[in-house]
């Protein structure tokens, strides 16, 4: 069996299986494009993705992965829903209790709120061209007004809230991330578009807290993403 499907609070999950398992777990979150449904997921449907999850599933991770209600934007829900799909893989399948995560994009979001929420059951967390802020994320799209009305409307849809008192919450948001330091984070971010030098100093300024040196690459070398999230995954698998 390749993988397998399960339905979790209206939501599908999905499971790949390695021909050779070691018994390590791999949670990707996707980004805003990510979906998973009754017979596919979008990290089969992309061609790089798909050459990613094939190559951890050649090195024996077990990998899982939800629908999270679509474009959640990290809210509570999806955070809770994860952490479900989490416990049910561990009871259903022959797995290490600490697993690793590959977030990406706004699924870093979530990424960061499981770590303070699952410490003990995450061994390791890559972020890909991660949304760390919120509350930056919201700045930024201000300057494209299309695209700031359309994230005001998911946001107020996944969080349940009015437009102002959105804006009130995430004004109030810190303007540091603040990231469990005993879990390993490596954050990989292509270099592609005009936006890569301003992302490239927001997590500067959002990172300044912590010692994490995020890995830059250019679009053409993005075949090497799978190959270094195995050997930083490798580096955090010897105390089981």
């Amino acid at each position: 069996m390749e993988s397998r499907v399960f339905k979790m609070d209206t939501q599908w999950n999905i499971i790949y299986y390695p021909a050779r398992p070691t018994g390590f777990g791999v949670l990707i979150i996707g980004d805003e494009r990510h979906f998973v449904d009754e017979s596919k997921c979008f990290w089969t449907q992309n061609e790089g993705k798909q050459a990613i999850l094939n190559e951890l599933k050649e090195k024996g991770y077990t990998i899982f992965s939800s629908n999270l209600y679509g474009r959640h934007w990290g809210s509570e829900s999806a955070v809770e829903l994860a952490q479900q799909v989490y416990e049910q893989v561990i009871r259903s399948e022959i797995l290490n209790t600490k697993i690793h995560i590959l977030a990406e994009g706004m699924g870093a979001l979530v990424a960061i709120k499981l770590m303070e929420k699952m410490n003990q059951s995450i061994r390791s967390v890559i972020l890909l061209n991660p949304i760390l802020s919120l509350k930056h994320h919201l700045e930024q799209e201000k300057e494209h007004k299309f695209f700031y009305k359309k994230l005001i409307r998911e946001l107020t849809a996944a969080y349940e809230w009015s437009q102002s008192e959105l804006e009130n919450k995430i004004a109030a948001m810190e303007d540091n991330i603040h990231l469990n330091g005993k879990i390993p984070v490596k954050i990989i971010h292509v270099l592609s578009g005009g936006r890569s030098y301003n992302q490239s100093k927001q997590y500067k300024k959002l990172l300044a807290s912590s010692t994490i040196n995020p890995t830059f690459i250019l679009p053409e070398k993005k075949l090497q993403i799978g190959k270094i999230c195995i050997n930083f995954y490798h580096q955090y698998e010897s105390e089981l």
